[in-house]
């Protein structure tokens, strides 16, 4: 007899003393809350963040609601590439099961910037800044059983178009289109990756996720990381009946680390239209489903961090 299929209950998460997990903005919105959620299964969450004043307010929130939390933090600026090697290099682990690439910027006017390494600056801290985190953990990654790489995208992303002789946005720069097309790059090396890892015949699991859409005003209040207000709280009730708080955004990500039954290459959003509800699986395709986009993509990525994870897979 085929056993019943354990039915995902995201406020009755699975074990994982003994795991480590790394959570890149940990310390604010989605990422606060994926890394309080994987807290609460008794893993060891590692904080990976720029500033240690934030990570150090989010270790406190976090410990508020989940008393005894082993959390570390790991100092980390995604948008300077030597940042990142020095962070990996910084990292004594015997083991990492997952890492979930959340953080990201969002910038909502012009003019456009760039990076210290003279990257536009979305571009190199969603996508840029995590191809080479990834890079810099392959060999950790790949030597602990089973390990999962989760890549948090953006529904937005589905509608955009990547330009791979314009990947830094110069001649047509807007910051909603830069964004989302950071993102597309983001989830596109998420699918990628997976590809690789099975032909390299690897254990690692790459995962990507997007949280569908989340307010401010929707989140629950965790100070001092986030405080929401009354009145804040009461106007955004009827955006509720669409859209969501940040702590139920978090929920693909965390089901993408946790669940036995999430597969390689597969993508998990909110259930609701994709915008809202409970983490469920969403088909690939469109753009994200291009495997010749992706490739072109990888390689044109190595090219501007000279680092190529492939290298790490065999």
């Amino acid at each position: 007899m085929t056993p019943t299929p354990t039915v995902w209950d995201v406020r009755r998460l699975p074990r994982a003393e003994g795991r480590t997990f790394l959570v890149t903005g940990a310390n604010a919105g989605i990422g606060y809350f994926v890394a309080e959620q994987l807290a609460g299964t008794g893993a060891t969450v590692v904080l990976a963040c720029r500033d240690s004043a934030k990570a150090e307010a989010a270790r406190a929130a976090i410990r508020a609601r989940v008393p005894g939390a082993r959390l570390d933090h790991l100092r980390l600026d995604l948008a300077d590439l030597s940042s990142i090697e020095a962070a990996a290099h910084s990292l004594r682990l015997d083991r990492l099961d997952a890492v979930v690439c959340n953080a990201g910027v969002l910038l909502d006017q012009p003019p456009r910037r760039e990076s210290g390494d003279g990257h536009e600056l979305m571009f190199a801290t969603n996508h840029l800044g995590h191809h080479a985190l990834v890079t810099r953990l392959t060999p950790l990654l790949t030597a602990t059983p089973a390990s999962r790489v989760v890549t948090t995208g953006s529904f937005t992303a589905k509608s955009e178009h990547l330009d791979l002789d314009d990947l830094q946005s110069t001649r047509d720069y807007r910051p909603k289109r830069a964004y989302a097309r950071s993102k597309l790059a983001q989830m596109l090396f998420g699918f990628e990756l997976d590809r690789r890892l099975r032909a390299a015949g690897s254990s690692t699991l790459s995962v990507v996720t997007h949280p569908g859409g989340a307010l401010d005003a929707l989140t629950p209040s965790r100070p001092p990381v986030h405080r929401r207000t009354t009145g804040e709280r009461l106007r955004g009730l009827p955006a509720g009946v669409l859209l969501q708080g940040k702590q139920a955004a978090a929920w693909p990500a965390v089901r993408a680390v946790l669940d036995p039954s999430v597969r390689g290459g597969q993508l998990w959003g909110p259930r609701m239209f994709g915008i809202r509800g409970l983490p469920a699986l969403e088909p690939v395709r469109g753009h994200l489903a291009d495997t010749e986009l992706a490739a072109r993509l990888w390689s044109a990525t190595a090219g501007l961090t000279g680092l190529d994870p492939g290298t790490h897979l065999g």
